[in-house]
């Protein structure tokens, strides 16, 4: 599984190159919504970071909004049950009420997850979306599993058809819908992930690319992110570490962290970096069983995630 503690070597290196912790905070907190434009212009890459409201479990999402700045990022990332309860307490809360609770924190809402409704129920979010000023949907792919070569390329195909009607909504709702590769899919595989990415009709169909369920290969991973290139709506910093799906340690369960298991994510951000990347960057991990705070508190979640971050800034250096 690799030396953790040298991965935590690492990463107060990251943090003296920082100059310190709370400086690279602040200074991802500044650039974190910089329009890629910018950064081209000034030659310098920037993640744009999403914080997932399940990192936090079910903990309310008025305690989750201040601690979207203190990740560096602008952008929340809502989950439904059972991996976070934030969706729904939108809902509670109403739209005008948590419109103002986002201006409040200055917080955008970058993306709604709804693995829940698959990718062909999703009209009325999307027309939630629309009216929230969000631009992105993460679901799952509908379609057989199992397949390979021509059978997975046709299979691929046909769901792209099927989702012809939806983009249109989507469309006309300014709104991308990304298919995450997730174990036991029709969109798993690398081979898979790139027909998606060929046979997409529209910008509005996209993948939200996750590590944790490809082959931990670095130059795998890498060369895959360099082969979809524009079609990636959101990259999950997110490795596989011992896996998500059984009782263990926490310690263990946080092996799926950036910088803490055995990936190297050096070759993907590199890659990212090359790509001049647009989209949102996720620092991600599930706890077991679903639905708990990765750390005990909600502060502690925070500095997991600042400690990822700050490992994957590292990496962009080369």
């Amino acid at each position: 599984m690799g030396d953790s503690r040298a991965w935590t070597r690492r990463q107060f290196t990251a943090a003296a190159v920082a100059g310190t912790w709370n400086a690279s905070i602040a200074w991802r907190s500044a650039t974190a919504q910089a329009p890629s434009a910018e950064s081209s212009a000034s030659g310098t890459f920037r993640l744009k970071y999403l914080l997932a409201s399940c990192l936090y479990g079910y903990t309310d999402v008025r305690e989750i909004l201040p601690q979207v700045a203190r990740t560096g990022a602008g952008h929340l990332d809502l989950w439904p049950k059972v991996h976070g309860s934030q969706r729904e307490q939108l809902d509670e809360i109403g739209e005008d009420g948590f419109r103002e609770l986002l201006e409040r924190h200055d917080v955008k809402l970058g993306c709604l997850t709804r693995y829940d409704l698959g990718p062909f129920r999703l009209r009325e979010e999307m027309q939630l979306a629309a009216r929230m000023g969000c631009g992105l949907i993460v679901t799952g792919a509908a379609g057989p599993k199992g397949l390979a070569g021509a059978d997975l390329k046709q299979a691929v195909a046909q769901f792209v058809e099927a989702m012809k009607p939806h983009l249109q909504v989507a469309e006309e709702c300014g709104v991308t819908v990304a298919v995450e590769n997730h174990g036991n899919s029709l969109i798993e595989s690398p081979d898979s992930m790139k027909w998606l990415a060929e046979m997409a009709p529209s910008s509005h169909l996209a993948i939200a690319f996750a590590p944790y369920h490809l082959p931990q290969d670095a130059a795998l991973l890498a060369g895959l992110i360099r082969a979809l290139d524009a079609k990636i709506a959101v990259f999950y910093a997110w490795q596989h570490g011992k896996g998500s799906m059984t009782a263990m340690p926490p310690e263990d369960q946080l092996l799926q962290m950036p910088g803490r298991g055995p990936l190297d994510f050096r070759p993907l951000l590199l890659a990212l970096r090359d790509s001049n990347y647009a989209g949102f960057t996720s620092i991600f991990m599930h706890p077991y069983p679903r639905g708990r705070l990765i750390r005990e508190t909600v502060a502690e979640v925070t500095a997991e995630v600042n400690r990822a971050a700050a490992y994957l800034e590292q990496c962009l250096t080369g």
